[in-house]
Parts: structure tokens; C-alpha cells; sequence
């Protein structure tokens, strides 16, 4: 369960919200276990929502409303806070992905956003919706970019990514796109900003062979994990399905190479797009 966070309201609209609910449900005299229960929710979500780690949704905002006799606050005020820059499917992700203070990431098919350069971000975003208009594709690959400026902190949050072989082999936007893409990794992991780790093919059958998954740690909420799909996405914070979901991720660990071995390969292909013909 989430601990008392001191929120500063005036940071941003979730903020506010979270900070009003935590007064309105200790005038109530409840506990997060004991209003969950009532909305048919977790503990755990309660405290997300206070600590302005998980976005407050309409449904959601009527129901406070009514249990904790706000006057239709929570429904009145969660609009402004709704507000996102992101993809249905990721927005609520994508801003527990700024509050975490570690994120640990398998990808199987493609680069993490955080770690993505423009050029791999925009390749994806086209393939995406081939017949969307371009100065969409470019918003997207603008808030893609502003995310990665969460590694612009010397130290926050942590960054452990397992990437798939497969994923660095799948030359996305050609080879010169990949070359810059690869160098960005390894800039980031020479530089020891994050950890990164290659899954390589060789090691054939592994705990997340059915595909990718986030996990997110905060300094005031509980853990999360993000499961995504094609444009599909959900957050879970069930401490069991979190806990076995980080177990996997250890054996991902397990079974990748070295952060030396790792950078090592990213290198040798990064070399092999921009200079050979790669197979």
C-alpha cells in the first residue's frame, strides 16, 4: 500500500486531485484498503491515485464523489487532469513511466521508446498507420523524443532494459536509421545511464516468449506493470501478477548476455549497418 505522499498541488492537475482525495478520505475516516473496497478496487490503486502516480478516470471520479459526499469534485476537476500528449492505449503508462523511480524493461521486437532516436521513432510511427498524415506521425515521434528526456537525469530514474536479438536484427527505417539507433544504446550504456542487456537468439526458449513487458517501481506507490499489445495497453498493479512478472524478468536476466557481451554486440551491428551489408 501506498505511503503518505506530500504532493504539492499546485504541480499539476493529478497532483491536486491525488493530494484532495487523500483529505477527503481521512475526513471520511477510511483507509485505502477500506475505499477501495467500496469502488470495487484495490488498495493499492487508491494510494496510486493519491501519490499521482495513476490518472484519475471519470468513472472513477463519480464514485468518490458519491462515497466521500464531495460534491462532484472529483468528477468536475478529473477532466483537467485527463489531459495527454500520448496514445489512448499508453497515456496512463507514459505518465507512471515519468514518476517511477526504476523502470525494467523486456522488448522482443523493437527498441524501447526510451532508449529510440528520432529517426527509428518516426519509422515505427509511419509503419504504424501507413495512411496517417505526416505532421501526425511527427507529433507522435515528438512526444516519443520528449519522453526519452527522462534519461537526460545523471541517475533517474533506473533503466534496465533486455532487448531481444530480434529486435536489434530487424533493420527498421534502413540501415543508416539502425546504425544511429544502436550507437545511441551504447552511448547511453558507455556513459552507464542505463543497463542494458542483448537476449540473443541462441538461447532459444526463454520465460517471455509471449511477449513484452514494463515494470515500474515508485519512491510513494506500489509497483506496476504495463503490459502492451498492438494498440492495446493495461496497467496491473495486482502484487502477485507484479511479483511473478518481475520474477520472468530475472530469468531474462538470467539467460541474456553480459552489459559487456551486450554492449560489445550492439557495437559489432551498429558497425555492420553503417559499413557492410547486413544479413
Amino acid at each position: 500500500m501506498a505511503g503518505p505522499k506530500d504532493l504539492d498541488p499546485s504541480s499539476s492537475p493529478r497532483a491536486l486531485l491525488g493530494a484532495e482525495l487523500r483529505h477527503a478520505r481521512e475526513q471520511a475516516g477510511l483507509s485505502q484498503d477500506e475505499l477501495g473496497a467500496k469502488l470495487f478496487v484495490s488498495g493499492s490503486f487508491i494510494g496510486q491515485l493519491e501519490a499521482a502516480t495513476r490518472r484519475m478516470m471519470p468513472e472513477i471520479a463519480a464514485m468518490l464523489d458519491e462515497v466521500l459526499n464531495t460534491g462532484g469534485f472529483f468528477k468536475r476537476n478529473c477532466k483537467a487532469a485527463a489531459k495527454s500528449k500520448y496514445e489512448e492505449h499508453f497515456e496512463e503508462a507514459a505518465e507512471a513511466e515519468a514518476e517511477a523511480t526504476a523502470i525494467r524493461q523486456y522488448s522482443p521486437l523493437l527498441i524501447p521508446g526510451l532508449l529510440q532516436t528520432p529517426g527509428y521513432a518516426r519509422a515505427v510511427n509511419r509503419v504504424y498507420d501507413p495512411t496517417t498524415p505526416e505532421e501526425t506521425v511527427e507529433k507522435w515521434t515528438e512526444g516519443r523524443m520528449v519522453r526519452t528526456r527522462l534519461l537526460d537525469h545523471p541517475t533517474k530514474p533506473l533503466f534496465w532494459a533486455v532487448l531481444d536479438e530480434a529486435a536489434l536484427r530487424r533493420e527498421t527505417g534502413g540501415r543508416e536509421v539502425m546504425a544511429e539507433a544502436l550507437r545511441h544504446i551504447a552511448d547511453l550504456t558507455r556513459r552507464s545511464r542505463v543497463i542494458v542487456q542483448v537476449l540473443p537468439l541462441s538461447a532459444g526458449a526463454h520465460a517471455a516468449m509471449q511477449g513484452a513487458l514494463k515494470l515500474m517501481e515508485f519512491a510513494d506507490a506500489p509497483p506496476l506493470v504495463f503490459f502492451e499489445g498492438v494498440r492495446i495497453g493495461r496497467l496491473e498493479d495486482d502484487p502477485a501478477t507484479v511479483a511473478q512478472l518481475r520474477f520472468t524478468f530475472d530469468l531474462l536476466v538470467a539467460s541474456a548476455l553480459s552489459r559487456e557481451k551486450s554492449l560489445a554486440l550492439i557495437e559489432e551491428l551498429a558497425q555492420d549497418y553503417a559499413y557492410e551489408e547486413h544479413p
